[in-house]
C-alpha cells in the first residue's frame, strides 16, 4: 500500500496534514496553516521539492 496524506483541522481550527506510510505510521506532520487551501499547497510542496531534498547533519 502507498503512503498517503492526510489533511485535517487541529484543535485551534488550523489545517495540517500528516503523511503516513503504507503500514499507516505517521512519518512527516506539518506546520498550522490557516486554510485549507494553504495546507494542500503545502502538500504539493513536499511531493515537488521532497525527491530532490538533500540529507545535512545539524
Amino acid at each position: 500500500m502507498a503512503g498517503k496524506f492526510e489533511v485535517y483541522q487541529d484543535g485551534s481550527g488550523e489545517y495540517r496534514f500528516r503523511l503516513k506510510a503504507g503500514n499507516g505510521e505517521i512519518i512527516a506532520t506539518s506546520e498550522a496553516y490557516s486554510s485549507k487551501n494553504a495546507c494542500l499547497n503545502g502538500i504539493e510542496s513536499v511531493k515537488k521539492n521532497a525527491p530532490e531534498a538533500q540529507t545535512v547533519e545539524v
